[in-house]
């Protein structure tokens, strides 16, 4: 015979051999169909912007949620030829909101992250938006020279 034991806001259920043998009599409860969040990754299917997805992390809530939301509604919906070059100024507010919480939201130290050059163990330059609002061009990183508009579709090298 089977027992519960509460610990604190656990509840710990105890079950036998036979409790396993017998079938389940457990009533499943199905998914709501029409629920707007279920299963449908960072897009829902109307093209809005999923703020529930586990996919964000919790982004979007937060004391930097709203500069978030503003900052990637912004690059989602962009029709630039540069993708997210009009949104430089929102990012440059969520990032703003970020640094006064530190405990939260950690900078990376730019020393260890920077790629290597030559050697045995190569490196990756990621691709980030210039912060020289007159040139919205992509860099590869840190003293790298524009990626030009015909540079081929991926922005980031990879050396080995």
């Amino acid at each position: 015979m089977s027992h519960c034991k509460q610990e604190g806001k656990d509840r710990i259920i105890f079950v036998t051999k036979e409790d396993h043998e017998a079938p389940s009599n457990a009533e499943l409860i199905a998914d709501d169909p029409n629920d707007p969040y279920e299963d449908h990754g960072l897009i829902l299917p109307s093209g809005e912007i999923n703020w529930n997805c586990p996919c964000l992390g919790g982004m979007a809530s937060g004391p930097c949620g709203e500069q978030f939301k503003a900052a990637f509604s912004c690059f989602h919906y962009s029709t630039e030829d540069v993708k997210g070059s009009d949104c430089v100024d929102r990012f440059r507010g969520m990032q703003e909101c970020m640094q006064r919480y530190p405990e939260l939201y950690p900078q990376e130290d730019d020393n260890e992250n920077a790629p290597t050059q030559g050697g045995d163990e190569g490196g990756v330059a990621e691709a980030t938006p210039s912060t020289d609002d007159s040139n919205p061009s992509l860099t590869s990183g840190p003293g790298s020279t524009p990626l030009s508009e015909d540079a081929p579709s991926t922005a980031s090298t990879v050396s080995s």
